[in-house]
């Protein structure tokens, strides 16, 4: 999002916030403008969802420690694991990434002390979910991605072995009974790889096939 669409939401978030949220309103909007672009456009066009993300970005002004005027005894805020996970679980939700435990667990692997600056800067916390976030969804499509290319690799392979082995038996049709026999599971196939006489049976399956339909 460029300099002048942040600053035009800005405005936008800023006079719905001020109304009802006076003394946070300009930290309230801050956080809020860290949302995704999509998400900011949703919000302003949705008064419920409005209402959620400023009540969840409330809460986590709330929990935060020194990050707002409305926090209650900064000192008294617990610092146990359970405690700061519970607080970066709620600042981490006003994102609404969708994924908002899995983000929580990789920001709390950091030292203590990192969390503790997380907690009390919502631009740091913006530039930590969205680079989590963006980490997220590169392991996704690597795992699809090498499970895809490894399921194409193998499937290849077997074709160019069952490709050699069809066309010494019908060198006219092999193209078309390699694809039918393709569409065998793989355990199938590497059975008939292994074992002649299935493969020939198999063949000439496909070739009473191909007859019936020509």
């Amino acid at each position: 999002m460029d300099k002048e669409d942040l600053d035009t939401f800005g405005e936008r978030l800023y006079s719905l916030i001020y109304p009802k949220h006076k003394e946070s309103a300009a930290k309230l909007t801050g956080m809020l403008l860290e949302l995704p672009e999509a998400v900011l456009s949703q919000v302003l066009q949705d008064e419920a969802m409005l209402t959620a993300a400023v009540e969840k970005a409330l809460r986590a002004l709330q929990l935060a420690p020194e990050s707002s005027e409305v926090a209650h005894n900064d000192d008294d805020v617990p610092e146990s694991s359970d405690s700061l996970g519970e607080q970066l679980f709620e600042l981490v939700d006003v994102y609404n990434t969708g994924h908002s435990q899995k983000i929580t667990g990789m920001l709390l692997e950091q030292h203590k002390e990192a969390v503790l600056q997380l907690l009390s800067d919502p631009k740091l916390l913006g530039e930590h979910v969205n680079l989590a976030l963006k980490t997220l969804k590169e392991r996704n499509i690597e795992e699809t991605d090498f499970s895809d290319a490894s399921e194409a690799d193998e499937t290849d392979r077997l074709g160019e072995k069952l490709f050699s082995l069809v066309e010494q038996m019908d060198p006219l049709h092999a193209n078309d009974i390699t694809g039918m026999l393709l569409e065998m599971d793989s355990a199938s196939l590497q059975q008939l790889l292994s074992d002649h006489t299935k493969l020939e049976v198999a063949v000439q399956k496909a070739q009473a096939v191909l007859d019936t339909e020509s």
